[in-house]
């Protein structure tokens, strides 16, 4: 079985069909048509239901491209590793991230470590959600994600975040230090969507608390929200390392019980796929240059430690 046709596959299911399938691969439609085909008689079923130029996965299909995946991730494993055992640090590093841990976190580090290892690649994978696969099959390398998502992984952790409640000059929480979430509970909330870690947190501790926010708007862009709140339109909720250029609002930790909101950021990795040596140096260099340089610590350099996670 040939490899090339796996991915003629996995391509063509990715993207819905033969155009722009072949086009990523650099092939005419004809032959990643002729290289389906031939997958299609080696294994002796039919992977596509065929209707003009629409195609859909068959049952038969759907169940071969999860194996595909693997296949192919294992392939590129052991090309890795061959690559690895000759001795050479050279190579691409894979790492996921949502847009604001690759503003914040990985854009002020990634400079000063290719300086240090010039013949590391870094490819980057702007992914709000999804890392948890991502690892999973073997996409990437690396994760930054919330250290509770990434229990099933190993991990180090990274910084500490808070959940801050963002509120213009004027309103009468603008000038404490930290608010119950009870506190909130006939404010205007300005929500991020729910595929944020914040937004997770937010939501677990108004269940624990039997509070029912009143949600004015939801967004998947924090600067938006911290926007309204400054000119008076509601509360904004967003995590402490998200860069805030309004000069108009104040920050204040939001809190349960007297004990602030918050979660370990981490960066993660899957035990059980290889995993080049150089992405053993950008760990460790990572963790130890946001030791003291991590985002939002001039907004929560006075607040409660979190507890540490295990690592």
């Amino acid at each position: 079985m040939k490899l090339s046709h796996l991915r003629t596959f996995v391509a063509i299911a990715d993207n819905s069909g033969f155009g722009r399938a072949a086009s990523q691969l650099n092939l005419t439609q004809s032959a990643a048509s002729r290289q389906l085909s031939a997958l299609e008689a080696e294994l002796g079923v039919s992977l596509f239901d065929r209707n003009g130029r629409n195609v859909k996965l068959t049952f038969e299909g759907e169940d071969l491209l999860r194996r595909s995946r693997r296949l192919l991730a294992d392939a590129n494993s052991l090309g890795e590793r061959a690559r690895a055992l000759r001795g050479g640090l050279v190579g691409t590093l894979r790492i996921s991230a949502a847009p604001q841990a690759i503003e914040n976190v990985v854009a002020p580090f990634l400079a000063d470590f290719q300086r240090r290892h010039p013949g590391v690649e870094i490819e980057l994978v702007e992914s709000a959600t999804g890392r948890h696969g991502q690892l999973e099959r073997g996409d990437i390398h690396l994760a930054i994600m919330p250290s509770f998502e990434a229990q099933n992984f190993q991990r180090r952790l990274l910084y500490p975040n808070y959940l801050l409640a963002v509120v213009a000059k004027t309103h009468r929480l603008g000038r404490r230090g930290m608010v119950d979430l009870t506190e909130l509970a006939d404010e205007p909330l300005l929500l991020l969507k729910q595929w944020f870690g914040a937004r997770a947190r937010f939501d677990a501790a108004c269940n624990a608390a039997e509070i029912h926010p009143r949600v004015l708007l939801e967004s998947g862009a924090p600067t938006t929200l911290v926007a309204l709140a400054a000119v008076g339109y509601g509360v904004a909720l967003i995590p402490s390392n998200i860069q805030m250029l309004q000069t108009e609002v104040r920050s204040v930790l939001l809190a349960h019980r007297k004990v602030p909101i918050g979660w370990w950021s981490s960066v993660a990795w899957n035990q059980n796929r290889f995993l080049p040596p150089y992405a053993g140096e950008f760990v460790g260099e990572l963790v130890a240059h946001l030791r003291h340089a991590y985002p939002g610590r001039d907004l929560t350099r006075r607040a409660p430690q979190l507890p540490r996670p295990k690592e």
